[in-house]
């Protein structure tokens, strides 16, 4: 039996103004997603619980069957994991997004005018981040590169009780002053922001982007504060063995703490330009190789809901299905080998508000062996109208290896 997790990220949304009034799932052209929905079973999954925020983080621990009120520690140590640091019990990491902030002279006065610096190449913002750390770094604080814009920051014997370090994601186009955390733990992570415009608004790599047309990295944003992660090993908890396929290192952190294979692609970007082909060619190689359960993940979707990109989100949407999806099942189909596919978003990325909310999501769950009475349409309104909900997310896992019922 081999399993496959396509987990379409920030895919669920709401009916939007600019596509007739419908999401973008109920506009994309889908046909492999609809081929399986209508012999699979379809309905609704709540991946983010009561009181937790509705980070990639949060969700797709719930999706992959961990519960994150017991083994969620904070964002950034996952992603920490994935770049390959070695933590310390005593460490906090924090993500350290490379931004674009306005120019006003007050950095409470800027606005968050990009929160990833124009997809800011991992090769440019490797030279900034390599600045921040002969500036900034010491044996308190040290920068770590990792993809594009996200980075990591290590405090030594640091705290997590920092207030609010806002995503920055979720201030797009506001001014960032009401969103600076007022805790005196946070204060010197603050300055290190506000000091970061000053080292970083003339740096070569910022005046080259400028020069052609480019946001620039103009600041660092320190957020998403964390501990040493503790997940359980897969295999031991699941009985089968597994990989993580993604371009981002969120979800290769979490990987490589459960103890799966993260094989890289090139050319894997997180956005509509990632490599979908290079991603699926990767779920075959690791189902020959003879791992059971492929979780292949697209960011995509999220992106562009963050971007508020409507049409773009939407293709998206139909690249995962036409360039990825299709694929994979035309390799499934032919290894004659039984197998058991769940499709779901992580949580919704809303087009109106361009960041996550913590609402249910669409899942469906095809079982070549066993055809079901599905859906002609795989979108949110359909799912909801079959009347199944699971209302612990990390259940879903179980209920895909077929160790729980729904």
């Amino acid at each position: 039996m081999k399993y496959l997790v396509l987990l379409c990220d920030g895919m669920a949304d709401t009916k939007n103004p600019a596509l007739g009034n419908k999401t973008p799932m109920t506009c994309a052209e889908k046909p492999y997603m609809e081929s399986l929905a209508r012999k699979a079973t379809v309905g609704m999954c709540r991946t983010v619980a009561a009181g937790l925020k509705p980070g990639s983080d949060v969700a797709n621990l719930s999706v992959m069957g961990y519960d994150p009120t017991v083994s969620y520690t904070g964002r950034s140590p996952l992603e920490a994991a994935s770049i390959g640091i070695d933590l310390k019990d005593t460490d906090v990491t924090l993500r350290c997004n490379l931004v674009t902030l306005s120019d006003e002279e007050n950095y409470e006065d800027k606005t968050m005018v990009d929160y990833c610096a124009g997809d800011i190449s991992t090769e440019e913002a490797a030279e900034i981040i390599k600045t921040v750390e002969e500036e900034f770094g010491n044996e308190k604080y040290r920068f770590y590169s990792g993809v594009s814009y996200r980075h990591c920051l290590v405090v030594d014997n640091g705290t997590t009780d920092l207030g609010n370090m806002t995503p920055p994601h979720d201030i797009s186009g506001k001014v960032v002053g009401e969103y600076l955390s007022r805790s005196q733990n946070a204060a010197p992570l603050i300055e290190l922001m506000k000091k970061s415009y000053d080292l970083l608004k003339n740096h070569p790599v910022n005046k080259k982007r400028i020069a052609e047309g480019k946001r620039p990295a103009n600041s660092i944003w320190l957020w998403g504060e964390g501990t040493k992660p503790d997940v359980q090993n897969f295999k031991e908890k699941n009985g089968v063995s597994a990989c993580v396929i993604s371009a981002v290192d969120l979800l290769k952190g979490i990987g490589k703490c459960a103890g799966m294979q993260v094989p890289e692609v090139e050319g894997a970007t997180g956005y509509i330009d990632t490599n979908f082909e290079g991603k699926a060619e990767a779920a075959i190689n690791a189902f020959k190789s003879g791992i059971d359960l492929c979780y292949l993940h697209f960011e995509a979707p999220d992106e562009c809901g963050h971007r508020g990109q409507p049409e773009n989100k939407v293709k998206a949407i139909e690249f995962i299905d036409k360039r990825a999806l299709k694929t994979i099942l035309e390799y499934l189909d032919a290894s004659g080998e039984d197998y058991r596919i769940l499709i779901m978003p992580d949580h919704p990325t809303p087009l109106d508000i361009m960041t996550h909310s913590s609402d249910p999501v669409p899942f469906m769950i095809y079982d070549s062996r066993k055809p079901q009475n599905g859906v002609s349409l795989f979108d949110e309104e359909n799912a909801a109208k079959t009347g199944i909900f699971i209302e612990h997310g990390p259940d879903i896992m179980d209920i895909l290896l077929e160790k729980k019922s729904i």
